[in-house]
């Protein structure tokens, strides 16, 4: 994930309370890659991309549907 990315990945990881920490892989080069940790410091990246992309997909389970 390039720095590029970041700023929505973050948004998604508040909005649907995916847990993790955005780090840069080379803390001297913050435009470069950059990847999600856990609390014990693993890379998380793969798993917290896929937790927001089914996230963001999830429809709500209430609502009105109005015919047209």
């Amino acid at each position: 994930m390039d720095a590029s990315e970041v700023s929505s990945l973050h948004n998604a990881m508040r909005q649907y309370g995916i847990p993790g920490t955005l780090t840069p892989v080379d803390p001297q080069n913050r435009a470069g890659a950059w990847r999600v940790v856990d609390a014990a410091g693993q890379d998380i990246t793969e798993a917290t991309l896929a937790a927001a992309t089914k996230a963001s997909r999830r429809r709500p389970q209430r609502g009105f549907v109005i015919a047209g």
